[in-house]
């Protein structure tokens, strides 16, 4: 039996409620990391299999003198990081800029302040040279902010394929934002996850040593320590599905057997037919014309692209449509 609560106290008790009552169920990605998330993430990105990484580093080290001279512009820039993290394949772009005594402004933006002024400390101790100016929020609220900051160009960085997260519509949808946060003469730089082989992909969510299916359990251990909840961890199965066609990898979470969970401060019970899913996580993978179809959609265009030597991973730099 269930009923539903009159009021919610959270978004967190909101969107558990609408996923675990909805057919089929599923839970936000998003709310994997709370301070124990984070720290499986951090592990799951030195993972050998998750390549995304490795790419990434791969692509900024071989170009970014490349990168650098066509991000760079007389009279200076501004470097705006979308969830900039600790920092790591950032800091590389950063130290070339510093070398070549580039004009530029770091503004990182993240909902964490916490997670804010680490990258500030560290990046004090390693190149103390870069100009710092942390910018806690939302990315959009904060980018409608910055959009009067100065005007000097503004170049947007969303590394990781990040955007792999969002279904194309809504990957549409978060480009647009973006674009209405630019001028004319403003760059996007963004990651974007290729197709591969589907072999590469379900090794790189699907760990043998299990971090990865910790990690989504962490959405369960959650519930249970914010929600009053009694999810057996054991109970459930991690599963990774992927979709060459659509390019579409997809993780859930699959009940063991007929079960019942309750969320104490949701007054909810939960009944799991036995193979049921929770659906958790969407990584898309991408290819040009797919990359091109949603700026084509967002009022951007692809100016260039770099890639790693696999040709697994790619980041574009964008403009705004003439």
């Amino acid at each position: 039996m269930k009923t539903t609560p009159t009021t919610f106290q959270t978004a967190f008790e909101e969107d558990v409620y609408k996923g675990l009552t909805s057919f089929p169920k599923y839970l936000l990605s998003k709310y994997i990391y709370d301070q124990k998330g984070d720290k499986l993430f951090q592990q799951i990105m030195a993972m050998p299999e998750y390549y995304l990484t490795n790419c990434e580093l791969n692509i900024l080290k071989h170009h970014k003198a490349a990168i650098a001279e066509i991000i760079n512009t007389k009279g200076g820039f501004d470097l705006i990081e979308l969830g900039a993290g600790d920092g790591k394949k950032t800091k590389i772009l950063l130290q070339h800029l510093v070398d070549k005594k580039y004009d530029f402004n770091y503004l990182p933006i993240d909902i964490s302040q916490h997670v804010l002024e680490e990258l500030e400390n560290s990046l004090k101790n390693e190149i103390p040279e870069v100009n710092v100016k942390i910018q806690q929020g939302t990315y959009f609220k904060t980018l409608e902010n910055l959009a009067g900051y100065s005007n000097r160009r503004k170049v947007i960085l969303f590394l990781g394929s990040n955007i792999g997260n969002l279904l194309h519509e809504n990957a549409i949808e978060f480009l647009r934002n973006i674009q209405h946060a630019m001028h004319q003469d403003d760059k996007l730089f963004m990651g974007f996850d290729q197709k591969k082989d589907p072999q590469n992909i379900l090794d790189a969510y699907n760990d043998k040593t299990g971090i990865t299916e910790a990690f989504n359990k962490n959405l369960l251990a959650r519930i249970n320590k914010e929600l009053d909840a009694d999810f057996n961890l054991d109970n459930f199965k991690h599963w990774e599905a992927y979709d060459p066609e659509s390019g579409t990898a997809k993780s859930y979470l699959v009940s063991k057997a007929h079960q019942k969970v309750t969320i104490k401060k949701l007054e909810l019970e939960v009944n799991f037919d036995a193979w049921e899913s929770i659906h958790t996580e969407i990584s898309q993978k991408y290819d040009d014309a797919v990359v091109e179809w949603l700026a084509k959609e967002a009022g951007l265009e692809i100016e260039t692209s770099f890639q790693d030597q696999e040709n697994w991973y790619k980041n574009y730099i964008f403009r705004k449509k003439n």
